[in-house]
């Protein structure tokens, strides 16, 4: 890998002069951020370790001045490369901006700024009986910044929404250096261009949030967990698009397939021999719970199901999404290459999104794994391959891009949870129309004119 084009020396000594410390040039400095979970790689010219806004500024003022790119940076867990320096320039982790500001409890609310943990904002959230929906499978290490990022989902989004759903406002700072505050404390506004909204998801390609205001729901008094197996995994599908037509809504809906449950029993969970599983969570208060449980029961009852059990023991359920959440690691022993693409589709889809799938890994012959939020619609597809053997990778990549036509073709989406980054900016052009992709460039311009943002990721290249 080539070495990133050096900085300008002005640039250098007032970077430096401004962060001290939290300024760092030196190889394993720069090494240590220069890939994320994609294991894509390219190296920065250097790292800038802001404390504050008022620093976050001035960085962005000064790489304008001398159009140097700049990537914003959070714990590392994305998948598509969006936090890789691909053009080099400065990384700008939010490591140090961590602090959780303020929880509002009588609001609902908690401000935070963006290099807060998951799983920490939700620890100190505990003693007042609320909690942030979001809940990605890496909610222990990754940070918020990066949830705003992608707009981050997790098994909860069926019932409480992605992170976009759970966001009051942010502070941010523009491509220009501005500091620009977007949204409040409150859940109602009809006031102007909803900034908040546009933000997030947008990858760090338009401004970079240096606070958020975030919007809580009280924990639930009670929690239970039912799986169901089915004989194969059109039949799970058929019982997911039953689950999400009737009224009650399921608190997380997870569909595994029998590749998933194969790895489960390698891993050591008891789950038996069966075509799918359904992994499906129910809160509400202790009155209505057995109502709840008996309603989704019913709507997973139906032609294929093999067996269903109740989970009402909290160590119980903490062992069924344990195993859930460990799936995506493991892969890796069916084999080392994984492509691992999250499309979304309209939850009447998921049985032909299933069954398309399917056909696509009998005709490339190459084992394809999914799981996923099957109650949006929204599943992991996991293509696995051995990197060394030619004709195997060949195989992967021509199957990618008809894993997303076949996604398109059912009225859905590039990805549910994951982002676009670098991975998947090519097919943008499948996914949007020339104008649809111009006004989206034309949003960029206005709050990064000099295009210093994440360059290269996101958008494709224009004409």
């Amino acid at each position: 890998m080539p070495s990133p084009p050096s900085l300008p020396a002005p640039l250098m000594h007032e970077l430096a002069a401004l962060l001290g410390a939290g300024w760092r040039t030196d190889a394993a400095a720069c090494e240590a951020l220069a890939s994320d979970d994609s294991r894509r790689h390219a190296l920065p010219a250097a790292v800038a370790l802001p404390q504050d806004r008022a620093q976050v500024q001035a960085i962005v003022r000064a790489c304008r001045r001398h159009r140097v790119p700049i990537v914003a940076r959070g714990a590392g867990t994305a998948t598509t490369g969006a936090a890789v320096p691909a053009a080099g320039g400065v990384v700008l982790s939010f490591t140090r901006m961590n602090r959780i500001l303020a929880i509002r409890a009588d609001d609902r609310c908690a401000v935070v700024e963006p290099g807060v943990l998951n799983a920490e904002l939700q620890q100190a959230l505990q003693p007042h009986g609320l909690f942030w929906p979001p809940d990605p499978s890496s909610f222990e290490t990754c940070s918020i910044g990066g949830n705003l990022a992608t707009n981050a989902g997790g098994p909860r989004a069926v019932k409480y929404g992605a992170t976009r759903d759970n966001v009051l406002g942010l502070v941010a700072v523009t491509g220009a250096g501005a500091l620009i505050h977007v949204g409040g404390a409150y859940t109602k506004c009809s006031s102007g261009y909803d900034l908040t909204r546009l933000l997030i998801g947008s990858e760090g390609t338009l401004a970079l949030i240096v606070e958020a205001t975030l919007k809580l729901a009280p924990c639930p008094q009670a929690q239970a967990g039912l799986r169901a197996f089915y004989r194969d995994a059109s039949a799970a599908a058929a019982a997911v698009s039953r689950l999400m037509a009737q009224p009650v809504v399921p608190a997380m809906l997870e569909f595994l397939d029998r590749r998933s449950l194969e790895l489960l029993r390698q891993n050591g969970s008891e789950v038996p021999d069966a075509g799918a599983m359904l992994l499906i969570e129910a809160d509400g208060s202790h009155e209505a719970l057995p109502d709840i449980l008996a309603a989704l029961g019913a709507a997973a009852d139906g032609d294929g199901l093999l067996d269903m059990d109740v989970a009402t023991d909290g160590t119980a359920r903490d062992r069924l999404w344990a195993a859930r959440r460990a799936l995506s690691p493991a892969l890796r022993s069916i084999a080392p290459g994984k492509i691992n693409e999250d499309v979304v589709v309209p939850v009447s889809q998921i049985p032909a999104l299933v069954a398309g799938v399917e056909a696509l890994a009998e005709e490339f012959a190459l084992p394809i794994v999914s799981f996923g939020h099957a109650g949006n619609g929204n599943l992991h597809v996991n293509i696995l391959y051995h990197p060394d053997d030619a004709d195997e990778t060949a195989r992967a990549q021509a199957a990618l891009p008809r894993i997303f036509g076949l996604a398109l073709a059912l009225g859905g989406a590039l990805s549910g949870e994951h982002g676009i980054g670098l991975s998947k900016r090519d097919f943008m052009t499948c996914a949007f129309d020339p104008a649809t992709l111009a006004t989206m460039r034309a949003v960029k311009a206005a709050f990064d004119p000099d295009g210093i943002f994440n360059p290269g990721k996101l958008l494709p290249d224009s004409a």
